[in-house]
């Protein structure tokens, strides 16, 4: 039986995309608007995973095969859109009943690369989010996305000037910003969902704690914490971010010197005994984390119970 090859297909070009889904060439080498029913997928390459060298922003507007979203919440019934940057791992699905409606843009690095926007594009943290934390949209929110994609869409089937990828790149900013605002959004519309997913992180970092984990891993990160969660480490620190105003670091920042505390007014520990016991492979770091956050040294702090 011949082995299946599991190792990602590595997608250079928007060109190689298109004639990979059978679409006709793209009216323009770096960005392109694709129609997503246009598409159309050979059987070999169903759950098969991708390396896209470029931006892919999906927005799908169909009933059916919809998104599901955390532990399957939904804000909306339809406006699902996904953003992924070069380099990351996609794959395909084989669900029959899938209906996959609405547009996806693909816009390659060097299209943006001297403007600010190459910088810029960097700060949304959406691109790294996994694809069941999609932004769902209202009725509202859709009529601006697609008026959106379709200002580019216009804009690539007009004779191209030298204002062409100006205009282009100026809408996809735009569209950025706007996706930007509407996760904000989400993140308050699903405040009771998210003051749960808060709870729960609380009690993981209570256990790993109380269960002294720190002894053989270590300091817990934030993509123990995401991965225990279910969710993307970006998607998790924005979230948090909205709703307490502090990132994932910062919560376990927060959870590590309350814990901190407890071992130095609770036991008899050294303070470089209490720095390995919280996971710390050196005191001073413990120390001056300690400083940052309480304003005295974990010896000043024991100090001022006696």
């Amino acid at each position: 039986m011949e082995k299946k090859d599991n190792t990602p297909m590595k997608i250079s070009s928007i060109s190689e995309l298109h004639n990979l889904l059978k679409l006709p060439k793209p009216l323009h080498p770096l960005v392109s608007l694709v129609d997503n029913t246009k598409m159309i997928v050979n059987k070999e390459f169903l759950n098969r995973s991708f390396h896209l060298n470029f931006y892919k922003i999906s927005y799908k507007f169909s009933e059916h095969g919809k998104i599901g979203y955390g532990q399957g919440y939904y804000d909306f019934n339809e406006g699902g859109m996904m953003f992924t940057a070069p380099g990351q791992i996609l794959s395909t699905n084989t669900d029959a009943d899938a209906e996959y409606c609405g547009y996806t843009l693909l816009v390659h690095p060097d299209f943006i690369r001297t403007y600010s926007l190459a910088k810029n594009i960097k700060k949304f943290g959406f691109f790294s989010y996994d694809t069941n934390e999609a932004l769902h949209l209202s009725d509202q929110e859709k009529t601006i996305i697609t008026g959106l994609l379709d200002n580019i869409r216009n804009e690539l089937n007009t004779a191209i000037d030298e204002m062409s990828q100006d205009v282009i790149v100026s809408y996809i900013e735009v569209l950025l910003n706007y996706s930007n605002r509407f996760y904000k959004r989400q993140f308050i519309t699903r405040k009771t969902v998210n003051s749960d997913l808060l709870s729960k992180m609380e009690l993981i970092l209570d256990n790993y704690f109380n269960r002294q984990e720190t002894l053989n891993k270590g300091l817990p990160t934030v993509e123990f914490l995401a991965s225990e969660m279910n969710l993307s480490p970006h998607y998790l620190s924005d979230m948090l971010r909205n709703l307490t105003g502090q990132n994932a670091q910062q919560h376990i920042h927060e959870k590590l010197i309350e814990k901190a505390k407890e071992y130095l007014t609770a036991t008899s520990f050294s303070v470089s005994e209490v720095a390995y016991a919280l996971g710390f492979e050196h005191p001073q770091s413990f120390n001056k984390l300690f400083k940052k956050k309480t304003e005295k040294t974990p010896l000043s702090y024991r100090e001022s119970f006696n």
